[in-house]
């Protein structure tokens, strides 16, 4: 049985989906980062004898921490290239603004203006523009329009509310 409750296997699955489309180097990327800052950068900033600095558990956590971030920010970035691809804007640019803006406002930038999802037409196949009414290759409507002025209609409308059109809805 499949319900649309939160936290049930629909919600895992769309989760997996957005999970799915990050590109391997952003994977690769990202454990580079996590392994690497640690060992590279915090493996010889404090001394080796445990009476100086921080506990051992402390510089572990410390030393972590920016890995972890940063490896994120890796993954993050790979989702932006690959889900601007999908909606039909420019991987290239989003990319650049996500990684040079800073504070995360190139990622704030991408999430409020990014386009919606694109649509195949059910009668072609093209891909669409969600917001269009008609598939630029076969002229497959996807709203009911006003046979006369185009406007859009309901179905159960009988004359059109913009030119006064007798509609023939069947």
């Amino acid at each position: 049985m499949s319900t649309n409750v939160p936290g049930t296997t629909n919600d895992k699955s769309a989760i997996r989906r957005e999970f799915g489309i990050i590109p391997a180097w952003a994977y690769v990327i990202a454990g580079v980062v996590f392994v690497g800052i640690p060992v590279l950068f915090f493996g010889f900033v404090w001394p080796n004898e445990p009476s100086e600095g921080p506990g051992i558990w402390m510089r572990n956590l410390i030393s972590v921490l920016p890995g972890t971030f940063l490896a994120f920010l890796a993954l993050m970035v790979g989702y932006v290239n690959r889900d601007a691809g999908r909606r039909g804007m420019s991987r290239t640019l989003w990319t650049l603004v996500v990684i040079f803006v800073p504070n995360a406002i190139g990622f704030i930038l991408y999430f409020l203006m990014r386009n919606p999802l694109r649509a195949n037409c059910p009668k072609c196949g093209a891909v669409i523009d969600p917001k269009s009414n008609y598939c630029p290759n076969c002229r497959h409507s996807f709203n009911p329009t006003c046979p006369q002025c185009k406007a859009p209609v309901r179905p159960a409308d009988t004359f059109c509310a913009h030119c006064g059109a007798q509609l023939n809805m069947a």
